[in-house]
Formats: C-alpha cells, structure tokens, sequence
C-alpha cells in the first residue's frame, strides 16, 4: 500500500486540533445551525483561504416532484450563492445538470466528462473561481484496472466509477495544489478499498514533490471502515474531525431528503487533505426549505489555507 506520510503525524495534529475544537464549544446546536442559513456557514473565502464544497447533486430525473432536478436547482443555487465555494466537486450530475451549476455560479469555470464518456451519463465535475484560480493540467480516470479505458469497469461493481483530477494555481498567492475528485461505489466494498488505494497511487507522487492535494467526493462508504482507512493510514486528514473549528456537529451526509440533520445517519461524503494543508473550518451544510432538501446528500464544506 502506498503510504504519503506518516500515520502517526497526523494523528497527533487531527486529535489534538479536534480535541479543541470540542472543548471550545465550536459544535453548534442543529437548531443553531438551521437559524444560521439566513445568511451562511462559511461563505466566501477571505485573504490567502480556500472554501472547499464537495456536494452529491443527486442524478436528474429519477425522482418524482417535489424532488425533480427543476424543483430543486433553486435550492441548490441559494447553498452555492451563501456559500460561494472557491472549488466544488460534484457527483451524479448530469452534463445538463452541471450546465445549470456553472450558469448559477457565473464566475467559475469547470471540468467535466461523463462516465460513459462525452457528455453521457453522470460525471465527477470539478468547478473553480476563475478569478482565483486557474487550471494548469487535468485529467480522468476509471475505478478499474484499467484507468484510461472510457466507461471500464472490472472489480465488482455494477456501475461505472470514476475520478476527475485537477491541478490548480492559486492567482493570488502564487500557490498550486491539486483536487481530485471521486464517486465510489455504492455496492460494492472491494471495490471502494481499490478505489481508496487508487487515490493513493495517484496522490503519491504529488504529495511526495511537497504539493498540497485536495481529496474529496462521495465514497459511499462511512469513516472507521476499511475504505477509510485506506486513505487515513495512507496519509490523507478529514477535514471535519480535524478542523480548527467544526461550524456543525459532524451530522451524516445522506439524508435519504430529510430535512431534518442527524448525527446518526451515514457520512460519506469527505474531503480529506495532505497534512500539510491548514483546515480552518468544516461542517455539514443542512439548508431545506418548507421541508424539502437540495439533494438526498447534504454539501459538505471546508475552509483551508495551503502551506
């Protein structure tokens, strides 16, 4: 297994960053943090920090109104209009679909390539302020054995899976760091453990140049199992448990369109980073309106400073 950096580094950062977190009183209370969406939970990124989204906008036209993607773009628009990510990573969002993101978010740029390749199927796209950053290189690649093959797909799962890499420069800071971004599979376990240790094997050489890397996606797939081990041990920080400060408690990420937050449901939506990454800010962002949900997953957020 390919291993970043050592274990034993990060989680003595992690703990202790976390440990702080909780005896400060950071997490907020869920009705604090539903009051909060009047105006927002991170918001746009100040000074040298990057705001991070990664968000599962839940595949168009496989659900009835009230939950068909034209009901719910509004809703999508008003956590990206608060939140004004500085990147977003998207999952299941049909070329259609991630068109309606970019128009809605008017200062971005993205990346974008469907599954089955093209403009067919779901893709893992990458969106970016383009006042702020620019892309320098980017690429795809299948959660296979073989990784350039368009559509491929050989280890258990039933549907196609995919990751989407982008290396950035920061205009402001002179910085670069790269972004990747995933969708696991949701059935099959064997298949998510070589998807984790694929990320690794990407991540490696970038990491070890001393280049910060920026992890996120829908993994489908809980913290404390061996998917995410994979990548913890390999090197890569949650940013949610080690946050500086957690703006929501660590509720989980699918809600199944439940308006209502829980700590108990599943989190499998992550971004994890290289340890060398500061992680301002993190939390779960739980908008609905009049008891409708923006998508079957909740946004989660980060706000980080690059080395």
């Amino acid at each position: 297994m390919t291993t970043i950096l050592s274990r034993r580094n990060i989680l003595g950062v992690g703990i202790a960053v976390g440990a702080t977190a909780v005896a400060s009183g950071a997490l907020a209370t869920a009705a604090e943090a539903q009051e909060s969406f009047g105006a927002n939970l991170i918001g746009p990124a100040r000074g040298d920090q990057l705001h991070l989204i990664t968000f599962n906008l839940r595949y168009e036209g496989g659900d009835p109104s009230p939950r068909t993607w034209d009901e719910r773009r509004p809703l999508v628009k008003t956590v990206l209009w608060r939140e004004r990510p500085t990147v977003l990573f998207t999952q299941e969002g049909l070329y259609g679909q991630n068109q309606d993101v970019l128009e809605d978010l008017k200062d971005h740029d993205w990346i974008h390539l469907g599954r089955l390749g093209g403009s067919k199927s779901e893709a893992t796209a990458v969106f970016w302020d383009r006042r702020r950053l620019k892309a320098l290189e980017y690429d795809h690649l299948w959660l296979s054995d073989t990784p350039l093959l368009i559509g491929s797909k050989n280890w258990g799962n039933n549907v196609v899976r995919m990751l989407t890499w982008v290396r950035f420069l920061d205009l402001r800071t002179g910085r670069e760091f790269y972004a990747v971004n995933n969708h696991f599979d949701h059935q099959s376990e064997p298949a998510r453990q070589k998807g984790a240790q694929m990320n690794l094997d990407v991540i490696a050489p970038w990491a070890e140049a001393g280049v910060p890397v920026v992890c996120a996606g829908d993994f489908n797939q809980v913290p404390d199992t061996p998917t995410y081990t994979i990548l913890t041990d390999g090197g890569l920080v949650d940013t949610m448990l080690a946050a500086e400060e957690q703006v929501t408690p660590v509720y989980g990420t699918w809600n199944g369109w439940n308006p209502v937050p829980s700590e108990e449901e599943r989190r499998i939506d992550w971004i994890l980073t290289t340890p060398d990454v500061r992680i301002l800010k993190a939390g779960v962002n739980t908008y609905a309106k009049d008891g409708r949900t923006p998508s079957d997953h909740w946004a989660a957020q980060a706000l980080i400073e690059l080395p």
